[in-house]
């Protein structure tokens, strides 16, 4: 078998399978070359064309990441992150997770520097699952501040490594998580403004209708649809944002039933509050609105009525505020 290279031939004492591990080929052809022809001299092989600047890119793109310990020390340290995380050893995903977030501030390829370097599209692509196993971690902790800080960590390697790496397939599951997360903490502006951000595509995602379809059951006031979305969750980890959605809605039904009603059945207000059980709904009172009272069968709100404090309207001063403001703008007029 011989190599022709820019015309010039080198002899290669090895079989076409083995040459990559020669040292004295590497260096020979780590020079840019116009083409790279390997074939034998007997015809009982066919000859192997290939292109030469994508196989030798490949291997010594091979050859740095094995020369490079930081990205060796951090591709180790998330695996034992990994398995952590499968056995649900969360303490030790959370001590691993911090010495990955240090590592990862030694790479200038990451945000914000993005930085041109031979390792940068493993390295992004490896921080960009390490934040996106942070969102999860945050997620079967229970730990809404961890998920925010994390989030805001890992979008920029959604809107600014287009084109640079190949898009995650996680991406809309934690996007739709985040928008899930803006609805149960009733901050709707930004719920908003996160979706004007995605294109119009993303509004058909499973991940992202989802939540849009909730924040639109919510704002009508549809709320047994919203409870009843925690049965068709489009992945597990939204469970827990369906549940503490489930109690904020809760909470508006019972503040307006208190409002509306001086008592409910238990059976009527099981029903209205979706509880499954009488039991259910006694636990939920008893941690939730303690001033409500369960008594002959029913749910009495008048309790919370009477210790609510009744604030006496200045009505005297209202009416002199008004005709001086009206006066005032007679004035300018």
């Amino acid at each position: 078998m011989f190599i022709v290279c820019s015309k010039r031939p080198f002899v290669l004492p090895c079989s076409w399978s083995g040459f990559l591990r020669e040292r004295k080929i590497e260096r020979a052809v780590s020079r840019p070359l116009p083409y790279l022809r390997c074939e034998r001299a007997r015809g009982d092989v066919p000859s192997l064309e290939l292109d030469s600047v994508a196989l030798l890119s490949r291997h010594l793109h091979r050859r740095s990441l094995a020369m490079d310990p930081k990205l060796t020390e951090v591709s180790q340290i998330f695996e034992r992150f990994k398995a952590a995380f499968v056995r649900s050893d969360f303490d030790t995903c959370r001590r691993l997770l911090s010495q990955l977030k240090v590592l990862l501030t030694e790479f200038p390829s990451l945000p914000p520097l993005f930085q041109k370097t031979a390792n940068a599209v493993h390295e992004l692509t490896l921080a960009r699952e390490i934040y996106e196993h942070a969102v999860v971690l945050s997620v079967k902790t229970e730990d809404q501040d961890a998920f925010e800080r994390d989030f805001f960590q890992l979008k920029p390697y959604y809107t600014d490594t287009c084109g640079l790496i190949p898009p995650s397939p996680q991406e809309y599951p934690i996007l739709g998580l985040n928008l899930l997360r803006l609805l149960v903490q009733n901050r709707i502006a930004e719920f908003h403004t996160e979706l004007e951000l995605l294109p119009a595509s993303a509004l058909e995602n499973p991940y992202i209708k989802h939540a849009v379809e909730l924040e639109q059951s919510f704002m009508e006031g549809a709320y047994n649809r919203v409870l009843s979305a925690r049965q068709t969750v489009p992945h597990d980890t939204y469970v827990y944002f369906m549940d503490l959605l489930a109690k904020t809605v809760r909470d508006e039904i019972g503040g307006c039933s208190e409002k509306a009603y001086d008592y409910l059945s238990v059976a009527d207000a099981k029903q209205i509050m979706m509880f499954s059980s009488d039991q259910e709904l006694a636990e939920y009172i008893e941690v939730e609105h303690p001033e409500w009272e369960i008594k002959d069968g029913s749910v009495i709100f008048q309790k919370a009525k009477e210790t609510a404090p009744c604030k006496e309207i200045p009505s005297l001063q209202l009416i002199n505020q008004t005709l001086s403001y009206a006066r005032e703008l007679e004035r300018i007029v």
